[in-house]
């Protein structure tokens, strides 16, 4: 062997342990892609938006001990699971979609449904889930043109100009990343902006004292003539604080090293403790703060409009502006998810075609649907945050209509049509099945009614 080639062996060798190296301290990353740490804070990241700037509202309209006992039910419905004997099943709405994900390796709402049903339940479920996404995504948009507002004390004209401006230049580029994990730094940055935003409401109470309007009884019960509707939009706001499901199908897929129910079981856990811990505190300190009933604003972003020029207070409004666009980007997801889905049916091709699909300027032709089904998706968006200013109202509407159907409906279907296919040990009357029965009946309930209670204010009812 001449000296050469011996270098070359070396080099190549080198190389080799190197990378086996790199690759194994990768896998023990407790941040990596796919890990279980930031596939948790993605997963909070994608329910912990926009809802936390409102979530004070309806704790003051129905008070602490009814929100908490929301908060903590729902909570327990997305993580608790119960184990048979030797058959572990899901009670938790993320188990159910995990399970379902896992077992038709299946990555997408749109997959799972046809593989469990049929091509029309994919195209509705499909559009349920985007109609969500969509309108949670334009939330954060207004959100964005709140803070902009209160920042400047710009005019409506400006702040649409803004809202623009930052679906452009900010969630177009960031809507074109493949996979959402992707944003696990993003991420985690944007759960500690939202911690500092606790922070500011503790000190505003701190400095200024409980609100007069404050007391014992009605922080714990509510300042009473709360109607049904009252408590009902406050359900839908729960239902959307932890609407995080459409995200579920892509993370499961994207565990490492392979997707497994003892890894999402963990993730669900996290995530729905992150989450409770900062809608908990922003229910109890907004309430202090900022009082009872109509005392509260649509949102905390304008109930520290009188404290803006306070140097915290403008970081902390400029961090919640961070945070929910980088929560925007794990809702456009779902939305290209779907357009991907028609345009595959549209094609007659399947979800693991695009490696056979043609190439244009080095990507394939499915890559660039995909781009500009992003690009089109917040383009309507952006159009909706213009016309739509109004959050609260935005987000009960959400929470009864669209995420009530995704949460609560979706989940326990899979995991009936599951079970059935094992016709020999299916029944009825199994604990699995009849909790999953129960479970879709309060679906139901919550999209007639939480819709009817979240529409009539909406028409001045």
């Amino acid at each position: 062997m001449s000296s050469c080639d011996l270098l070359v062996f070396v080099d190549s060798t080198a190389s080799t342990r190197d990378s086996w190296v790199f690759r194994k301290l990768q896998r023990q990353s407790s941040f990596r892609r796919g890990g279980v740490i930031p596939t948790a804070i993605c997963l909070s990241k994608a329910a912990i938006g926009a809802g936390v700037l409102s979530v004070s509202v309806h704790a003051a309209e129905v008070g602490a001990l009814y929100q908490l006992a929301c908060l903590m039910c729902r909570g327990q419905w997305s993580t608790v699971f119960l184990v048979h004997i030797d058959n572990p099943y899901p009670k938790a709405l993320k188990w159910m979609i995990s399970v379902a994900s896992i077992e038709t390796k299946k990555w997408s709402f749109e997959d799972v449904c046809e593989e469990l049903f049929h091509p029309v339940m994919s195209i509705f479920t499909g559009f349920m889930n985007a109609c969500v996404c969509l309108g949670s995504a334009a939330g954060y948009l207004i959100v964005c043109g709140q803070v902009f507002v209160v920042i400047f004390q710009a005019d409506n004209a400006t702040r649409n100009l803004f809202v623009v401006l930052v679906g452009i230049f900010v969630c177009c580029p960031m809507a074109l990343a493949r996979h959402v994990g992707f944003m696990r730094h993003l991420a985690a940055l944007s759960v500690g902006a939202l911690i500092l935003l606790v922070i500011v409401v503790a000190w505003y109470m701190g400095d200024r004292g409980i609100d007069e309007s404050v007391t014992t009884e009605n922080f714990l019960l509510g300042p009473g003539g709360a109607t049904f509707i009252t408590y009902m939009n406050s359900i839908n706001n729960m239902i959307f604080a932890y609407n995080n499901q459409f995200n579920v199908p892509q993370l499961t897929g994207e565990l490492t090293p392979e997707p497994s129910r003892n890894g999402m079981t963990k993730v669900a856990l996290l995530s729905t403790s992150i989450s409770f811990l900062l809608y908990a505190s922003v229910s109890i300190l907004g309430v202090l703060a900022f009082g009872v009933a109509e005392n509260q604003k649509d949102s905390l972003i304008l109930d520290l409009m009188p404290v803006r020029k306070e140097i915290h207070v403008l970081i902390s409004l400029i961090a919640v502006m961070f945070s929910v666009l980088t929560c925007f980007q794990f809702h456009i997801y779902p939305v290209r998810q779907f357009l991907a889905y028609l345009v595959r049916k549209a094609r007659g091709r399947s979800s693991d075609d695009e490696k056979t699909d043609v190439v244009y300027f080095g990507r394939s032709l499915t890559r660039w649907y995909d781009i500009f089904c992003a690009l089109g998706s917040v383009c309507l968006v952006v159009l909706i945050a213009v016309v739509i200013t109004s959050l609260r109202a935005m987000l009960d509407f959400i929470g009864a209509f669209g995420a009530a159907y995704i949460s609560f409906m979706v989940p326990p279907m899979w995991i009936i049509a599951l079970r059935r296919k094992d016709e020999k040990n299916f029944s009825w009357f199994s604990r699995e099945i009849l909790f999953s029965v129960s479970f879709l009946a309060l679906g139901l309930f919550l999209f007639v009614f939480g819709t009817y209670s979240a529409i009539l204010p909406i028409l001045g009812l």
